[in-house]
C-alpha cells in the first residue's frame, strides 16, 4: 500500500506510539513454554520406581488374595450326566454295530470308485 493511496490512515499510525518489549521478553516465553503441561507427563510420573513398586506389590497381592479365596465348586462322580452313548438301550447295540460296518464298507467303496475313474 502505498502512503498516496490512504493519507489519513498512515497519519494515524504516525501518531501511534511504538510498542516497547521487555528486556526479559525471551525469558519469559521460554519460561511459559516450559510451564505447559505435557501429553503424558501423568504417566510419566507414574512410572517412577518409588510408585510403580508399590503399586505392582498391591495388585500381586490382590490377585494373590483372590486365587486363594477362590473356591471353584467340585462335583462328585455322582452327579456327572453320563455320555450320550452310555445311554443307548441294550437293544440298539445291534444297530450301533450294523451302522459301523456299513461305514467301514463305504469308506473302502469310496477308494476302489477312485481307482475305477483313473
Amino acid at each position: 500500500m502505498k502512503r498516496e493511496d490512504d493519507q489519513q490512515l498512515w497519519d494515524l499510525l504516525g501518531q501511534a506510539s511504538e510498542p516497547k518489549l521487555s528486556p526479559f521478553f525471551g525469558r519469559n516465553v521460554v519460561r511459559a513454554v516450559r510451564q505447559r503441561s505435557r501429553p503424558f507427563e501423568w504417566l510419566r510420573s507414574w512410572c517412577t520406581p518409588g510408585k510403580l513398586v508399590p503399586v505392582t506389590g498391591l495388585a500381586v497381592a490382590i490377585i494373590a488374595a483372590i486365587l486363594a479365596f477362590h473356591h471353584p465348586v467340585i462335583r462328585k462322580s455322582d452327579e456327572i450326566t453320563p455320555d450320550v452313548i452310555a445311554q443307548i438301550d441294550p437293544q440298539d447295540y445291534d444297530v450301533v454295530a450294523d451302522l459301523d460296518e456299513l461305514l467301514v464298507t463305504d469308506e473302502t467303496n469310496l477308494w476302489d470308485d477312485d481307482a475305477q475313474t483313473l
